[in-house]
């Protein structure tokens, strides 16, 4: 039998028609498996509600809207386990975007890797002036898997999207408000009430027109979401068991400095099962073909 989500990791609050959705997971929201089962469980009690009309998603801290997933849950993962888990975060990532309700994130502090991916889902994002958002995942030797490579394109546009996801570097509010990520920055004080002002301003407007646009211009901008979804479950889920994410996660949690990259040589020989691997391949034994007949001649 499955075990039931302790709703003590969200709390939730109705203030009219608005629904707050508090992420209380001390003491930085690590999306672990039970946060995500008890997020997505909040998220069905807000549809199921009659007279919820807007979702907010805050924070209970002030450091972290939400530090990404659970480095310590997913570094002993092999493929298939991790599949599972990436599969259960782009499940809550799809819920949030199929919400026949707009859903706003309300972020303070940090929203990283799985928080920012959290945060691309939602409709609208309203950021404190110190608010950071990332995907720094590269630095684990993995990449985006809660849907990341999908979303982060079509909000700040793919150039801005791979610069992000190959540094790995932090970007602060202001510079997401630039690139389009971000709605508003505001104070931090004034981040709830801003969301609660959207939101007010959203529950005056038909419910059944604010599904129908929300579903249509999702279809709009990514009408193959679920597949792109399935191709970055399948890749995400392949570096798992890489000597990159093994010794990357490995010096997270050691709080160290991760080790340099593997070789050219050696990247070709762990690209098997890639989608480039027939690329690489081909390039290598074209290579080896030059060297022989050069070696002839």
């Amino acid at each position: 039998m499955a075990e039931t989500p302790s709703r003590d990791l969200v709390r939730f609050e109705r203030r009219g028609g608005t629904v707050l959705l508090t992420l209380d997971s001390p003491p930085v929201n690590v999306l672990s498996m039970p946060v995500v089962a008890a997020l997505s469980v909040r998220l069905s009690e807000a549809e199921a509600d009659p007279e919820a009309r807007v979702v907010v998603i805050a924070s209970a801290f002030e450091k972290a809207f939400a530090a990404g997933a659970d480095v310590r849950e997913m570094a002993s993962m092999d493929s298939e386990r991790v599949r599972v888990n990436g599969a259960r975060g782009q499940a809550l990532t799809r819920q949030i975007e199929h919400l026949p309700l707009p859903v706003i994130a309300a972020v303070r502090g940090v929203a990283l890797g799985g928080g920012c991916e959290l945060c691309l889902a939602c409709d609208f994002i309203i950021a404190s002036e110190d608010a950071q958002f990332g995907q720094p995942e590269i630095n684990l030797g993995i990449m985006p898997g809660w849907g990341g490579t999908r979303r982060l394109p079509r909000r700040i546009g793919a150039a801005r999207a791979r610069r992000w996801m190959m540094t790995g570097r932090s970007v602060s509010a202001s510079e997401a408000f630039t690139q389009g990520l971000v709605d508003r920055v505001v104070p931090r004080s004034e981040v709830l009430p801003t969301a609660f002002a959207l939101a007010e301003e959203l529950a005056t407007k038909p419910p059944i027109t604010l599904a129908a646009v929300k579903y249509a211009v999702l279809g709009a901008v990514d009408p193959r979401i679920d597949s792109g979804l399935a191709y970055e479950l399948d890749i995400w889920a392949r570096l798992f068991g890489t000597d990159g994410q093994k010794e990357g996660m490995r010096a997270f949690l050691e709080k160290r400095a991760p080790p340099p990259p593997m070789s050219r040589r050696d990247w070709e020989a762990a690209s098997e099962g890639f989608p480039w691997a027939r690329d690489a391949t081909r390039r290598s034994m074209g290579k080896r073909n030059k060297d022989e007949t050069s070696r002839r001649d």
